[in-house]
């Protein structure tokens, strides 16, 4: 059956050590298809071999209409973010520790990446989100996140102090180590950590997540993942806006920070099979009895 598929970026983990056999199986099964490979530099100089054409990240999504990420979940929402303004779908092969996203397990890759370029997959959309941060009225800073926007204190800080707002309307003034602002994927991650509900990719929700909240009422909340969310800080010292801990940048009292659902979703394809609470049981192991 002829791919529909036609050129695939392909974006590693560079320092992984089984990298190198692992793309040399990708490549395998993508030349056979008669598909063209894109590598960033960064992928390219860990592999002994050349893909067709190396262009830098930012160019990636121009040129490819597949996505393979080799590696953990924090490289494919890196690379996510990049894919998600052109919509070209992503695949993630499992290199890492826990992979929610990335879920084709490396020891299978060849069998998998097969029934993919099929076209027996699993499509799912996973909502972004846009964070901007605004000073004396100005926007200054902005970065798009999978996971979750975090206002945080720094490393030797104490508490720090600020108002959240939802849709204009005043929510509380919290004095915590931070706020948890995730995604449904982010749900599962730091947010999850932080005492945060785990919520399904396909609602449409965004989770509010207080870090060791001085007052124990201020518990984690859902919303419509419509809303947009402001948080001005108040007071604190090397306090810090986070996002998907791949951008950061450093706030001052009265800075507001914005976050509301992306423009783009992102699309990934899963292997067949593919189920989201069996994902989970996996991953978080809750198969294991307890002795």
């Amino acid at each position: 059956m002829p791919t529909a598929f036609k050129t695939a970026a392909v974006v590693g983990k560079s320092d992984a050590a089984s990298l190198p056999d692992v793309l040399d199986q990708l490549a395998g099964v993508l030349r056979k298809r008669g598909i063209s490979i894109l590598m960033d530099p960064l992928t390219a100089g860990a592999w002994r071999k050349r893909p067709d054409a190396i262009c830098e990240m930012a160019e990636l999504p121009q040129r490819a209409d597949l996505a393979v990420v080799v590696g953990g979940d924090g490289t494919l929402i890196s690379c996510a973010r990049l894919m998600a303004e052109r919509d070209v779908p992503l695949v993630g092969v499992n290199l890492g520790r826990l992979g929610f996203l990335t879920d084709i397990p490396a020891d299978s890759l060849e069998a998998a990446m097969e029934a993919v370029l099929d076209g027996d997959y699993v499509p799912e959309r996973r909502a972004l989100l846009s964070g901007s941060v605004r000073r004396a009225g100005k926007p200054f800073f902005s970065a798009a996140a999978m996971n979750d926007v975090v206002v945080s204190r720094g490393a030797m800080g104490s508490m720090i102090e600020f108002a959240v707002t939802v849709d204009g309307e005043f929510i509380y003034s919290l004095r915590a180590d931070g706020l948890i602002v995730a995604t449904p994927t982010g749900s599962t991650a730091y947010a999850l950590s932080a005492g945060g509900p785990i919520l399904h990719p396909a609602l449409q929700a965004i989770a509010l997540v207080p870090i060791s909240p001085h007052t124990l009422s201020n518990r984690p909340i859902a919303i419509r993942g419509t809303s947009r969310v402001e948080v001005t800080l108040v007071r604190g010292v090397d306090a810090r806006a986070n996002f998907d801990v791949q951008a950061h940048c450093q706030l001052e009292p009265d800075d507001v920070v914005s976050v509301a659902a992306a423009a783009n979703p992102v699309t990934l394809l899963h292997p067949r099979g593919y189920r989201y609470f069996s994902m989970l049981r996996e991953k978080l192991r809750w198969n294991e009895r307890t002795s």
